[in-house]
């Protein structure tokens, strides 16, 4: 029984991941950071990551895979909107 838990708990891990992919999408898509919190997905991508430490002090693998697989989303997220705020505010600087 603890096995089959172990496999819905990294299922819903996954899910968790694909969660994010429509925000990737939209912002990829959009070239824009326009509504996005940099600190909301963050905030998540640092949770996700103590996530994965925490999986391998565990020796959890579905925790790990699951916090990486949330992390690789969201932190395209996060990683997007820090590009695209960072350049929008070098083409806003006055002359």
């Amino acid at each position: 029984m603890k096995e089959i838990v172990a496999v819905i708990f990294g299922l819903g891990l996954v899910c968790n991941a694909l969660l994010f992919v429509p925000q990737v999408l939209a912002v990829w898509r959009k070239k824009t950071d326009e509504g996005i919190s940099l600190i909301t997905f963050g905030g998540f991508s640092v949770l996700q990551v103590i996530g994965i430490v925490h999986g391998v002090y565990q020796r959890d693998l579905s925790l790990i895979l699951g916090m990486a697989a949330s992390f690789v989303s969201c932190g395209s997220v996060t990683a997007l909107t820090f590009f695209y705020r960072v350049r929008r505010m070098r083409t806003a600087k006055p002359a």
